[in-house]
């Protein structure tokens, strides 16, 4: 029987609420009984936020089992974050991590800085003056008429991005305006990786899913998502692009502003959050060659580890 070919690192991918932190902590344990050490690096867009702990479930220090994790609060909420910011700082952090003889295991659901990290793109510059103009648009004339706009002039990126995605629009506006080009949204079919990811996915039905999410919004109210935002607001999260509004977060917000109740800033988060885990689903089923299973599924950690370690 040949041997399994042996891959660089470990990508664990799925919808929020899927179990992807406790499938990577068990990797990490089984590697090492197998003498190998890994280290953990996040790919949540949110979890890079220093202070943003109870709304996006970052797993506190104690509950890592000693196991390093990276690219955990390294920014400050009035910072923007970006993939190609991100996809520089988790190479960088991945690169030495093997240097180290390590495993690294990139986790997350945020589907763009995954594959940012994972597989090679090529990212348009910036302008601030004509990002500007659209972020403009964006906060008078609200999300549907940028919206309208990316579907006059890249209808096929506006259907994929949909009318939601406030930020990811003003940023096609960009890209299409300054090259002239489409905005190209999902991987092409023959997208190349970067080093040889091993891709394992978290899934879960979908009833089960929804009462696990609305769950965790209750949750993160019953355990001071509104006292964190009220410290968050003192450092200015509210001139944050990017950590403003972050799901919980922006309804967290208008509940403090006194825009709505906290039953209607629940019920937004919750289905917001459903919203979002559907996207995650359809964005991460797109990848090739992922194996798929269960939290606490028998056997997968171990078959997991088999593929890295051959």
């Amino acid at each position: 029987m040949s041997a399994l070919p042996r891959l660089d690192f470990a990508v664990v991918v799925g919808a929020t609420g899927t179990g992807k932190s406790t499938f990577s902590l068990d990797l990490a344990d089984e590697l090492a009984t197998r003498g190998r050490t890994a280290e953990v690096v996040n790919a949540d867009a949110m979890q890079l936020y220093r202070g943003m702990d109870v709304g996006t479930a970052k797993l506190p220090l104690a509950e890592r089992r000693g196991i390093p994790h990276h690219l955990f609060d390294e920014l400050d909420v009035t910072d923007e974050a970006s993939v190609e910011w991100y996809q520089r700082r988790a190479r960088e952090v991945a690169s030495s991590i093997f240097e180290r003889g390590a495993v690294p295991i990139l986790v997350g659901g945020s589907g763009l800085y995954v594959s940012g990290a994972v597989f090679d793109f090529a990212f348009p510059g910036t302008d601030e003056v004509v990002r500007h103009k659209y972020e403009s648009q964006l906060t008078a004339e609200g999300v549907g008429a940028v919206y309208r706009l990316l579907l006059e002039r890249d209808p096929d990126a506006a259907r994929a991005i949909g009318p939601h995605n406030g930020r990811r629009i003003v940023r096609a506006l960009e890209v299409g305006e300054l090259t002239g080009r489409p905005f190209a949204v999902g991987l092409p079919d023959d997208a190349p990786t970067w080093h040889s990811p091993a891709f394992f996915g978290l899934e879960e039905t979908r009833d089960i899913l929804v009462e696990r999410l609305d769950d965790r919004v209750d949750g993160m109210w019953r355990d001071g998502l509104l006292s964190e935002v009220e410290r968050l607001r003192e450092q200015g999260i509210e001139r944050g692009v990017t950590a403003s509004r972050a799901i919980g977060y922006s309804q967290a917000l208008q509940q403090l502003r006194g825009e709505v109740s906290e039953g209607e800033a629940k019920d937004s988060t919750k289905l917001l959050t459903r919203r979002y885990a559907r996207r995650q689903v359809s964005w991460f089923r797109r990848y090739p060659r992922v194996a798929w299973s269960r939290a606490g599924s028998a056997g997968s950690v171990s078959a997991a580890a088999d593929t890295l370690v051959g």
